[in-house]
């Protein structure tokens, strides 16, 4: 039926005396309507590119209706409860064996390890199946990689090559961009230039479809479509229940749902993240110099945005897609407390302020899409496991750093020592929570780096400067150039309790390096000889003292011949730009 409008006011000169009291009629009845918000440029912007569907990860929907969607979920982490809300009971414990449970008898989908979250999962999925372990991949999307590149660095990506999950040519031929060098900018203050950080730009579609398909050839089985509904977990086995309706069985699950993970969420209690860092961006073309990139730069000044204060950083890289095609994100560190930014808001600063820091203008540019995430961190992370048969991997784990956003560098990392102690729980059948929980074990490397996104969220708080965290940033980067050590020093805003937390982590981290450079070398010859239970336990242990103290990673020769150059102080260490 025509929508008829009733006018109840008067004409004068033909403009409405009373524009507020026209009244909707359907049919003779009055119909009440809500006037329509003026849309924002976000929005218009938005729903002006075509987008793709969605598929799983962090930063896989680019659509307006999943912006609003993810700004839902924000508003309720950083609602006045303590609790987000109540979570799903999805695992529970029950007595007894499976080989007496009514699920008995359906031996052809029983696994070895199912893998419940398949964009990152598909890696440790494939690593354990080059060991000749039966693995399932339960992905609820259908397992494809976004379009948006990974950055990251090729001495990272060989590390999936020592495990055997890539070979040496998939790196080629995934790397959609590469660029030198990186720069680390501090706006009014000069920029530090560095070479093969973050340079590679990968493309997630090509590698895990590369990932997927050795997968497949090497047996692994991939349930798209499907959804976890509950996990029973018997004292020799677990079993997966499936929204859609279908059971698995497993030895093993390994939860790599990510961030919001629902098992994570029932083992957290529902509780609301210590820190939050939220991410928008975009990719354009249309850049003419696009030859180098930005692992960080930092604006001048904090800014307000509604009722918070916030500290803006920037990365920019290549794209892979063409010549002239550039990534840029804006991201910045909250906590999760009523009146933080929506990323709807957030956006609305970024365009304004990107043309700025790229020298642009979007009237030259043409927007191919525009990315935003959140990524909640957790100060007691990694996340140790919580039920028996059931471990939590990449950013379900919490693994990554607190200061990253996204957990695909902290997996090239931990991947081979992961799939290693893995593989040796199911064999020697340790696959109780407290066995499993050494997988993931306390790092004071990582739980240091607290202080640093603390330091890095700005607070309304009058003995604070404005431009304090980039003065911070500047001074810190300056010191690590020179003398592989931050300054630690004016961590003004992060207030006593948290600099006296860091500090015990930090004598944790000299405790960790001490045991993995003099007492490693002792026990390792004997490992061999202990009795299977306490030489599991003991490689553990090694690991978590080797990569907790962050002694695990190994210098490139490019990378020694910088160290050795920086114990020369006549030696240039690094490159300024107006360096004032």
């Amino acid at each position: 039926m025509a929508l008829q409008l009733q006018l109840q006011s008067t004409v004068t000169n033909g403009v409405f005396q009373n524009p507020s009291a026209i009244r909707p009629f359907r049919n003779g009845k009055k119909v009440s309507f809500k006037a329509q918000a003026t849309p924002t440029r976000t929005q218009r912007i938005m729903e002006g590119i075509a987008v793709s569907g969605e598929v799983g990860g962090a930063g896989g929907a680019y659509s307006y209706s999943a912006l609003k969607r993810l700004d839902q979920l924000l508003s309720k982490i950083c609602s006045a409860s303590a609790v987000v809300e109540e979570p799903q009971k999805v695992v529970s414990s029950v007595p007894g064996s499976f080989k007496d449970s009514e699920h008995v008898g359906n031996s052809e989908e029983m696994f070895d390890v199912i893998v419940c979250g398949g964009t990152l999962g598909i890696f440790i999925a494939t690593a354990l199946s080059s060991k000749g372990l039966r693995v399932g991949v339960v992905e609820k999307n259908v397992l494809k990689g976004r379009e948006q590149e990974w950055n990251i660095s090729r001495k990272e990506l060989l590390e999936l090559v020592e495990v055997g999950v890539l070979t040496e040519d998939d790196i080629e031929e995934a790397t959609a961009a590469s660029f030198n060098p990186n720069r680390c900018g501090f706006e009014g203050k000069g920029d530090i230039w560095v070479q093969s950080i973050l340079n590679l730009g990968v493309s997630p579609v090509k590698l895990v479809e590369i990932v997927k398909d050795r997968f497949d050839s090497l047996g692994g089985v991939t349930f798209e479509g499907y959804s976890v509904s509950n996990i029973s977990v018997y004292q020799d086995a677990a079993v997966l229940q499936l929204k859609e309706g279908k059971t698995l069985f497993s030895r093993l699950i390994i939860d790599a749902m990510g961030n919001f993970s629902p098992i994570v969420k029932q083992i957290r209690c529902g509780r609301k993240p210590d820190g939050m860092c939220l991410v928008v961006g975009t990719c354009c073309r249309g850049f003419k110099e696009n030859s180098t990139s930005d692992v960080i730069f930092s604006s001048a000044t904090a800014k307000e945005v509604g009722q918070s204060l916030v500290q803006y950083f920037w990365e920019a890289f290549p794209a892979g897609s063409g010549p002239i095609d550039r990534t840029t994100y804006m991201f910045t560190y909250v906590d999760p407390q009523p009146g933080s930014p929506q990323l709807e808001e957030l956006l609305e600063d970024y365009w304004d302020l990107m043309p700025k820091y790229q020298g642009v203008s979007f009237d030259d540019l043409e927007i191919l899409r525009i990315i935003f995430g959140i990524f909640p961190t957790y100060r007691d992370s990694p996340l140790p496991a919580a039920f028996d048969r059931i471990l939590q991997f990449g950013d379900a784990s919490g693994i990554q750093s607190p200061v990253s956003f996204g957990g695909f560098g902290s997996l090239t990392r931990h991947l081979g020592r992961l799939t290693t102690g893995i593989y040796e729980a199911l064999e020697g059948n340790f696959l109780d929570s407290k066995s499993l929980s050494m997988l993931n074990p306390y790092m004071p490397n990582l739980s240091s780096s607290w202080l640093f996104q603390r330091a890095m969220s700005a607070k309304k708080q009058s003995n604070v400067p404005p431009d304090f965290i980039n003065e911070l940033l500047f001074a810190n980067f300056i010191s690590m150039q020179k003398l592989g050590d931050p300054v630690l020093r004016p961590f003004l805003q992060v207030g006593i309790p948290v600099l006296l937390e860091w500090f015990g982590h930090f004598i944790m981290l000299g405790y960790y390096t001490f045991l993995s450079t003099f007492l490693d070398p002792t026990i390792r010859p004997l490992i061999e000889s202990f009795p299977a239970k306490m030489r599991y336990e003991w490689k553990r242990g090694l690991e978590a003292w080797q990569y907790g103290a962050g002694l695990d990673y190994k210098l490139s020769p490019s990378e020694a011949h910088e160290t050795a150059k920086r114990s020369d102080p006549s030696k240039e260490i690094f490159s300024t730009d107006s360096l004032k």
